[in-house]
């Protein structure tokens, strides 16, 4: 077998040619390979090439810092931005605002598995995913700014059924970060936190017209035949180049020592959870650990969310349910920050296409998601508020097929102080932004679809509950010590459903000692 050229991330950026395609690996702040990326952004600063590229890349890559995909937010140096989630790299949110390059944000499950369709010569992705949401091409494509004209998602009708469609393209050039590389090029990814999207990226890349290049950073080259076949995850015919990174640059997460325990060599040992102190989003964490049933798949997002999670490890029901993340992990207990997208104590690490497969299918029982923005009916918006763009990411997949999707989050927001006195809510302080507005300013979610879908959909808040039904939103539940018409209505911009007294929310909610979750 040939020996792969080991070079260096400057002669690796130095491949990279004006009007190229590029796409680099990583979720949000692990497995990014940042030696490459700082070569092309010094490059750049130093040459004005490569010029005029398209960066394309599933999740999201970044840690608001400069780095990771931050690497490109260069005025010239990019022709068009293709991604699922904006929110860690806001200077490439900028550039598109200020319509500097082309920008697109779609599905993140779509673009991972597009790279398979790549890979195997098809035309492209047909889905649903997306029917209704501001990816449906009837309400703007997923298109970020006004420069930005070309349809990349189109609708097209296939056996008398609308769908969406994400068309294949060619991939010039990916930069794609490994653990270890043998003399042929074989690469391991036993220290990542996920294998991500790697083989499939490789994959299409090589297959490409006119053959594409793969280049994979790594922390070390080892021997021919060293290698344990089982962990090699990029062959060595797919790869064209390594590049050893200075430790530096190879951080399993941005910021953070190498955590055994998020990669899988290791298990930590299960410590049972301090508890959480009694607060605004630990009461709609405790009214969604409610709705838990037993040996439910569950996806949860981040913030509010999150509470769900600590609420049922600390009520001894943790074992109740299996998370996952889109990235891949199945089980285990999910990272936040540059950490977001790995998990302690995995199950299992599958490939991020095959995770959305799953979620696309059906496969989650429930989804826990942030609550952003709602309107009268029962559209979310959590991906682009006026100037900033916080992007879809794994979004809409996750819950235009989830069964039972369970939207947590303030009813408010901006300087909001809440706390419970004598087992009611007092609100100190309202925030100054509403939640629950005449119309959201996109749709990530869409309440229409969802009530075709029939799906059971519920808004959670630290005052209140509302349910989907046909006629709109129905305030189903109140908490102890909320005013009706100061604290619910005169802070929402239209009216609910309103069907007789809404019931009071549980007692236990607004309590410090355990809700008794696990008796029950």
């Amino acid at each position: 077998m040939r020996k792969v050229k080991i070079i260096t991330a400057a002669e690796a950026a130095n491949l990279i040619e004006d009007g190229d395609t590029l796409t680099t690996s990583g979720f949000v702040g692990s497995s990014i390979p940042e030696a490459l990326n700082k070569a092309v952004e010094k490059r750049f600063l130093e040459t004005g090439h490569p010029s005029n590229i398209t960066y394309i890349y599933a999740g999201s890559q970044g840690n608001r810092d400069g780095c990771g995909g931050e690497r490109y937010a260069h005025k010239g140096l990019l022709k068009r931005f293709i991604a699922g989630h904006w929110a860690t790299v806001p200077a490439l949110g900028k550039m598109a605002l200020n319509n500097e390059m082309e920008a697109y944000n779609v599905s993140q499950g779509a673009l991972v598995q597009l790279f398979r369709e790549i890979a195997g010569h098809r035309p492209g992705i047909l889905t649903k995913i997306g029917m209704g949401t501001f990816i449906d091409p009837r309400n703007g494509g997923g298109k970020v700014n006004d420069i930005t004209k070309e349809d990349i998602v189109k609708l097209v009708n296939f056996e008398g059924e609308d769908y969406l469609f994400y068309p294949s393209f060619p991939i010039n050039v990916a930069f794609i970060r490994g653990t270890y590389a043998d003399e042929n090029g074989n690469i391991t990814l036993e220290k990542e936190v996920a294998p991500l999207e790697a083989t499939s990226v490789a994959q299409a890349t090589k297959n490409s017209e006119g053959k594409g290049i793969v280049v994979v950073q790594v922390e070390r080259v080892v021997k021919s035949g060293t290698l344990d076949p089982r962990n090699v995850r990029i062959p060595g015919i797919y790869v064209d180049y390594v590049v050893v990174a200075d430790p530096a640059d190879h951080e399993q997460s941005i910021g953070c020592e190498y955590d055994p325990t998020l990669s899988g060599e290791k298990k930590a040992p299960d410590v049972a959870p301090a508890p959480l102190p009694l607060s605004a989003k630990k009461i709609i964490g405790r009214r969604g650990v409610l709705e838990l049933e037993k040996d439910v798949v569950v996806n949860l997002g981040v913030g509010a969310p999150e509470y769900v999670a600590s609420v049922a490890s600390e009520e001894g029901i943790g074992d109740y349910m299996t998370l996952t993340a889109e990235s891949g992990a199945i089980g285990g207990v999910p990272q936040g920050g540059p950490q977001f997208g790995s998990t302690r104590n995995a199950d299992a690490l599958i490939e991020h296409a095959y995770q959305f497969d799953f979620y696309d299918g059906g496969g989650l029982d429930c989804a826990y998601l942030g609550l952003a923005e709602c309107d009268e009916k029962g559209n979310i918006n959590v991906s682009r508020f006026g100037p900033k763009i916080a992007g879809c990411g794994g979004f809409i997949n996750i819950t235009q097929n989830s069964p039972k999707v369970f939207f947590c989050g303030t009813f408010t927001a901006g300087g909001l102080k809440v706390k419970v006195v004598d087992g009611k809510v007092v609100i100190e302080q309202e925030g100054k932004q509403k939640k629950f507005i005449k119309q959201v300013g996109q749709v990530t979610f869409n309440g229409d679809i969802a009530l075709q879908n029939k799906q059971q959909v519920m808004y959670i808040t630290e005052r209140c509950v509302f349910e989907l039904k046909a006629d709109g939103l129905h305030l189903t539940e109140i908490a102890p010590g909320i005013d009706l018409q100061k604290d619910i209505l005169d802070q929402m911009e239209f009216k609910p459903v309103i069907e007789g007294e809404p019931k009071l929310m549980d007692a236990r909610l607004f309590a410090d000692a355990l809700m008794g979750l696990k008796q029950d």
